[in-house]
């Protein structure tokens, strides 16, 4: 039993757990909220009565973009590093590996607390190398096949990076073999875009509804809005075909600027994510999936806003909206978490620096029906 929660609407409830799954939630009259203490000490507990102290509770926070296998360096961490610990329930790995060792990756999400989706590479060597489609012998559709054949409940889609260190002299080759794998398939792509050569334009020529655009808000000179803030013709097109927007944040593809412009023009806001790992774990600008949120809250988009963006936006494009949603009958998967009204600085991926005066602080985490403390608060 979780009590003393705050819905995003302001009601007080309480929510009872059992075999993993949501039983009831009840509202509760403020000010006459039972007495309750945390059962055992502040650290991974099985539910049986947790005191949440009025804390807001969401469905469980999925964040849409990290890199969650660690033997690839500088894009790996430890799942539970970047998922539970920092009070997110699900995390997709966003192409991490290709066909080669996609079923490691698998298999660590078996023993981890945190839920794991993951983006197949169509590079069969994953970010084992960071111009992974540089070779197109190494985008075999053969493997990708018995890949997503062989674990459907782990693979959600397909990612490629289409920016010019990663394609080399490959150019705009890998997203037509992308989007060939992508009909053979039947899996969406999510495409992280970068620095030109391709041009913009022309990637955005290539994808449908229900495709994924990551890093959507990069500083970069090939990105989505021209030099006066405007939304280019190209992006306005694929809105219109259905495709996603994702902000993926990472080292070096989230600008304050360009997401300035992007709320000024009524773009987004579809899922905000964090591309996060551990370098930029540790050491910024990203260090978790709510210091991007309260990016966002400082830009003015509302709680309610952010939080969508991290549960039923997100919940929706997998196909699972049971992830997004509390309700009875509902796998037990939530997040609880405090908005603080103090000073905090948020730094962007080009080092620009903004004071805000709110952010948001996850408390504990529900996973299967087990709640968490976090470790990380930041």
């Amino acid at each position: 039993m979780l009590r003393n929660l705050k819905l995003l609407d302001g009601r007080q409830v309480n929510i009872e757990i059992a075999s993993g799954r949501i039983v009831r939630v009840d509202e509760t009259e403020v000010g006459n909220l039972p007495s309750t203490t945390h059962d055992g000490p502040d650290s991974t507990t099985h539910l049986r009565t947790v005191d949440c102290a009025g804390a807001y509770v969401s469905s469980g926070w999925i964040d849409m973009h990290v890199h969650a296998f660690p033997a690839f360096d500088p894009y790996g961490d430890e799942i539970d590093e970047i998922g539970v610990k920092q009070g997110v329930a699900t995390i997709v790995d966003a192409g991490s590996c290709g066909a080669d060792r996609i079923g490691e990756l698998a298999a660590s999400g078996e023993s981890a607390k945190t839920n794991l989706l993951a983006f197949l590479n169509i590079s069969r060597i994953g970010l084992s190398r960071i111009d992974e489609l540089s070779q197109l012998d190494w985008l075999d559709g053969e493997r990708v096949g018995e890949a997503v054949a062989r674990y459907p409940d782990v693979i959600v889609g397909l990612k490629a990076r289409i920016s010019r260190s990663v394609v080399g002299d490959s150019g705009i080759a890998p997203l037509r073999v992308a989007r060939e794998l992508s009909a053979s398939t039947g899996l969406p792509l999510m495409v992280h875009i970068g620095s030109a050569p391709p041009a913009i334009e022309e990637v955005l020529s290539y994808l449908r509804e229900g495709d994924i655009v990551t890093h959507y808000l990069n500083g970069k000179p090939n990105n989505l809005f021209d030099a006066e803030g405007w939304p280019i013709p190209a992006l306005l097109d694929a809105l219109e075909r259905g495709v996603r927007l994702d902000v993926g944040h990472g080292t070096a593809s989230f600008s304050f600027r360009v997401a300035e412009a992007a709320k000024r023009h009524g773009i987004g806001l579809h899922t905000i994510s964090s591309d996060i790992y551990r370098g930029n774990r540790l050491n910024g600008p990203v260090f978790s999936l709510a210091n991007v949120m309260s990016k966002f809250l400082y830009l003015g988009y509302s709680l309610q806003e952010v939080v969508a963006a991290v549960t039923s936006s997100a919940a929706q494009w997998l196909g699972r909206p049971e992830l997004g949603r509390i309700q009875a009958g509902d796998p037990a998967h939530l997040t609880v978490f405090d908005v603080r009204e103090e000073p905090v600085s948020l730094v962007d991926s080009e080092g620009i620096e903004r004071k805000a005066n709110q952010r948001i602080v996850p408390r504990g985490v529900v996973t299967n029906g087990e709640y968490m403390a976090c470790e990380v608060r930041t």
